[in-house]
C-alpha cells in the first residue's frame, strides 16, 4: 500500500510540476529563455521557479540604464543558467555589461587622489582650449603606441594650477586599465607622509608596489615637504630603478623642471646642487615635459 501511495504522490508531484511550468511558459520572456536552453520540458520543469528568476532579472537588465537602476537581487549581477554536462542546471550570478565597463578600475590604485578621479574619461575631456591641443595629442600618441611599444617615455605634465593636469593623467590611466593595464596614480606629498610612517612596519612593501607598478603617475611633484630622506632616499631610489627598468612614469606638478630642480636644492652647496641634478636628470630619462597653462577649471 505504501508503494502505490508513494507512485501516486510521485504523480502528484510531477503533475503540479508540468502545471507550473506550463503557467510560467506564458510569459514570453521565460518562453524565450527555456527555448534557448535545448533541454527536455521533464527536465526544466523541475527548475521552473529558479527559471522564472532568471527570466525576471533578464527582463529587468534590458530596462536598466545602470547600476543605481539595478533591481536584481544581486546589484549589477543577473541570474543565469548554465547546462552541465549531464543535462542539468546550474544558477550562477554573471555580471552585467555596466559592472563589466567598471571592472577595470581594479587596474588602477589611487592613493589620496580624489575620488572623482577614478571616473576619468577621455571621452569627457574639454577640449575647446587651445591650450590643450600639445598634451591632448601626446596622451593619443601614448596610448596608440603604448602596446608596440610599452617603453615609451611617460610625460611630466606642469603648469597652471586647477588646469586638470590630474585628470587628464587619469584618464589615459583609465583607458589603459580598460586593456589590462595596472597603474598607481599616487600625491607625491602624502605618499612620502605614508612611507614615512610606515618605516616601522610595510615600509619595503609600499616602496617595492611604487618601484615595480606597471605605470606609476607621481601627481603633484614638488608640493611636497622636502628633506634629504625623501629627495635622497625615497625619490631618487624610487626613479632610478623605473628608469633601469623602464617602467613608465608620469609626473603632474605646478612647476617646470628647472623651477623644480631649484626647489630640490636644500643646501647651497655643490654636493647638495648634484644631488637635485640627480633627481631632474632621472624625470627626464623617464618623461617628456608638457606644459599646460590653462584656466582654472575647479573654480
Amino acid at each position: 500500500m505504501k508503494k502505490v501511495d508513494k507512485v501516486i504522490n510521485n504523480t502528484n508531484l510531477d503533475t503540479k510540476l508540468k502545471q507550473e511550468f506550463i503557467n510560467a511558459l506564458k510569459d514570453k520572456d521565460f518562453k524565450k529563455l527555456v527555448s534557448t536552453l535545448k533541454l527536455e520540458e521533464d527536465v526544466l520543469m523541475k527548475y521552473t521557479s529558479r527559471l522564472e528568476e532568471c527570466s525576471h532579472e533578464c527582463s529587468n537588465c534590458s530596462k536598466c540604464t545602470g547600476l543605481l537602476q539595478c533591481s536584481n537581487n544581486v546589484r549589477g549581477y543577473v541570474l543565469t543558467p548554465e547546462i552541465t554536462n549531464n543535462k542539468k542546471l546550474l544558477f550562477g550570478y554573471v555580471a552585467c555589461k555596466y559592472t563589466k565597463l567598471d571592472e577595470y578600475k581594479d587596474n588602477i590604485t589611487l592613493f589620496d587622489i580624489p575620488k572623482e578621479i577614478r571616473d576619468a574619461s577621455l571621452a569627457e575631456v574639454y577640449t575647446n582650449d587651445v591650450n590643450r591641443v600639445e598634451i591632448l595629442k601626446k596622451i593619443k600618441s601614448y596610448y596608440t603606441n603604448y602596446f608596440t611599444n610599452n617603453k615609451e617615455k611617460g610625460i611630466y605634465l606642469y603648469g597652471s594650477f586647477g588646469s586638470g593636469k590630474t585628470y587628464l593623467l587619469s584618464a589615459l590611466m583609465n583607458e589603459l586599465a580598460k586593456k589590462d593595464v595596472k597603474s598607481i596614480i599616487v600625491h607625491v606629498p602624502e605618499m612620502l607622509r605614508e612611507l614615512k610612517e610606515s618605516l616601522d612596519s610595510d615600509y619595503r612593501d609600499k616602496f617595492n608596489l611604487l618601484k615595480t607598478v606597471p605605470i606609476l603617475v607621481l601627481d603633484d611633484i614638488g608640493a611636497e615637504y622636502l628633506t634629504n630622506w625623501t629627495r635622497d632616499e625615497v625619490l631618487e631610489p624610487l626613479l632610478h630603478h623605473r628608469m633601469n627598468e623602464n617602467l613608465p612614469t608620469f609626473f603632474t606638478s605646478n612647476l617646470s623642471m628647472e623651477e623644480l630642480e631649484k626647489h630640490f636644492i636644500l643646501q647651497n652647496t655643490s654636493i647638495d646642487k648634484i644631488n637635485a641634478r640627480r633627481i631632474i636628470e632621472r624625470i627626464k630619462k623617464l618623461a617628456d615635459p608638457v606644459a599646460l597653462i590653462s584656466k582654472n577649471i575647479r573654480s
